[in-house]
């Protein structure tokens, strides 16, 4: 529906390297670094190999300089970082049909330091679902240097089908058009609203029918992810994948845990997507995540010197619907001539809210805004939207409503779509513009294709130990959802008292070293453990 946030994000920590991206002035640090030499490797067929696909189980993979990957203007800077090699995956565009197209996916991989102690590889998705893992691994590559993750384990990030780097890509909307988009605020909820609403939807994904094609949308599911991944785990050489999914990554990780549960060596979830849980319940328990997360920096605020939402944390959701709500008629200057919409304002804040270490500048683009200036709060709405330094929107956006909509059941009768509304307004009335709940459908009630997988339980058997871990205060994902996750899976749940939208790999030492201890020797946490800040 529109206005309220996508379902998932990625980790936070790849997040914040955005973030700073699009703040600061982009620098590389290795502009003169010599180009990485290719080499092609053929490790796999490795482990289970199904009917049919050996071509693909044994492909050789030639790795190479990363620079010609990178789409956007910041995996430019961050893919010519010394050390990282990249290649493409060949993999069937449709697993019924393994002697027809094909498509490719990009991979991005930093080599443990130590390959004579050498593990294996830890292949990372960070959710979403459209953003890139090949971008996650390089952003991540500086953490885990020098680190015992880092000598004893490659990192490999992959961009899903439809990706990033991955050919081809789904891409519905130009940049000028995802930009005047972003301007249309959606917020008429009559009829005529909803029938305008319904009809951008519709142009929409003509959009992405005839720009991407029928044939990649009826592939781009969960599904077909999981079914990539275990090529992937072949072709590198690894018997049984070492996964670590962050969000939406961790339903990856779950399909492939169901389709190949003995195929999984060690696999770690973080900030989880509750595998049984329906579209609407879930929209509407990530609202109150985002209330939950909202009092919390109004609280804190309210304790600095100058809080842009005053000094009673009661009264925030009226001090922050003053400052938004004028944006509907009348957008806030943006250096460089753009402007800050309603949609835009609110966007922002909601991704302000997926990390703690962001009040501080929310609180200042808040400030910002009350004088009468958008410029920070659109550098946080426009990592939420993936447009980069440059001007371009990567795939993010588009692969998630792709992926969304064959993934999840739709939504096609009005009342049910204004209920869920009211419902998530009522949840989370910081972001209630007090206009009514819309019954407008929205551009999966209209998707060309059919769905390719639905929210269940997961059957597991023969799964190894696993690891779920699940943060109190994530707005995103909450904390129930881990524990519902470890619960389908027979996991050990790591618990993480704080706030913020995953955490692995974050800071958190307690966290990082009981799933290095996991993921290296397959030592898992104590029953029961718990980690703080």
């Amino acid at each position: 529906m529109p206005g309220v946030p996508r379902l998932t994000r990625p980790a936070a920590a790849v997040v914040a390297a955005a973030l700073v991206a699009a703040t600061a002035a982009c620098t590389s640090e290795n502009p003169d670094q010599s180009p990485t030499p290719a080499r092609t490797e053929t490790r796999g067929p490795s482990g289970p190999v199904p009917s049919g696909l050996e071509r693909f189980y044994g492909q050789p993979l030639t790795w190479g300089a990363c620079e010609s990957f990178a789409t956007t203007a910041e995996d430019r800077d961050a893919f010519r970082k010394p050390g990282l090699e990249c290649a493409r995956l060949t993999v069937p565009l449709d697993y019924g049909d393994p002697g027809g197209r094909t498509i490719t996916l990009g991979l991005l991989r930093r080599p443990a330091e130590d390959q004579g102690a050498r593990v294996g590889s830890l292949v990372l998705n960070p959710g979403g679902p459209g953003a890139s893992g090949m971008s996650t691994a390089a952003n991540l590559a500086r953490t885990v240097s020098g680190t015992e993750l880092g000598r004893r384990m490659d990192l490999v990030g992959f961009d899903p089908r439809g990706v990033g780097a991955s050919e081809p890509q789904v891409r519905c909307l130009t940049d000028q058009e995802r930009d005047a988009e972003r301007l249309d605020n959606d917020v008429d909820t009559s009829p005529r609203g909803v029938e305008q609403t319904e009809n951008e939807e519709r142009d929409y994904v003509g959009k992405c029918a005839e720009r991407a094609g029928r044939d990649l949308l009826a592939t781009m599911g969960t599904r077909d992810v999981a079914k990539d991944l275990d090529v992937l785990r072949s072709a590198l050489g690894d018997p049984k994948l070492t996964y670590l999914g962050y969000s939406y990554g961790t339903r990856i990780g779950t399909a492939y845990a169901e389709a190949f549960p003995t195929n999984v060596r060690a696999m770690v979830l973080d900030g989880a997507v509750a595998p049984a849980q329906d579209p609407v319940a879930e929209l509407v328990a990530q609202g109150a995540g985002f209330q939950r997360a909202f009092t919390a920096f109004a609280t804190w605020c309210a304790q600095q010197p100058q809080c842009a939402l005053g000094n009673d944390p009661a009264r925030a959701v009226p001090a922050f619907r003053r400052l938004v709500d004028p944006l509907v008629d009348h957008p806030a200057p943006v250096d460089g001539g753009r402007k800050l919409s309603y949609g835009d304002a609110t966007t922002a804040v909601i991704q302000a809210l997926y990390a703690e270490s962001y009040w501080k500048t929310l609180d200042h683009a808040l400030r910002q805004l009350a004088e009468g200036r958008g410029t920070e709060l659109m550098a946080f709405a426009d990592v939420y939207y993936g447009r980069g330094s440059d001007g371009r929107y990567s795939t993010t956006m588009d692969a998630f409503t792709a992926v969304r909509c064959v993934d999840d059941p739709r939504l096609v009768d009005r009342n049910v779509r204004k209920e869920a509304d009211r419902r998530y307004r009522e949840a989370a009335p910081f972001l209630d513009d007090g206009r009514g709940a819309s019954g407008a459908l929205d551009a999966c009630a209209f998707w060309p294709v059919p769905p390719t997988s639905q929210p269940h339980q997961p059957k597991v058997d023969g799964l190894p130990d696993t690891v779920v871990i699940s943060t109190t205060g994530d707005p995103a994902t909450p904390y129930q959802a881990g524990v519902d996750l470890a619960k389908a899976l027979h996991a050990r749940l790591l618990t993480h008292e704080g706030e913020g939208h995953t955490v692995f790999l974050q800071g958190v030492r307690c966290v990082d070293d009981a799933v290095t201890r996991y993921l290296v020797d397959l030592q898992l946490p104590a029953d029961g453990a718990t980690c703080r800040r």
